[in-house]
């Protein structure tokens, strides 16, 4: 499911290289400490989760190293 980011997110995203043409990979925390490695973000701002996490709050998110 796409969820748009929010602004903190695009922000920080912003000043990062894309993975490739119109998308990074990253790496989330989200809140209860549920890890997604190698997620997608499209065009900085909207990022494709699990539909059982659509709604989880982000605690951290950075680029997928690998």
């Amino acid at each position: 499911m796409t969820v748009k980011l929010a602004k903190k997110w695009v922000d920080y995203l912003t000043r990062q290289p894309e993975s490739g043409m119109g998308f990074q990979k990253v790496d989330v925390w989200l809140k209860g400490n549920r890890v997604l490695r190698d997620v997608l973000v499209f065009n900085g701002e909207d990022i494709d989760l699990p539909e059982d996490c659509s709604h989880s709050a982000i605690e951290e998110l950075q680029l997928h190293k690998g």
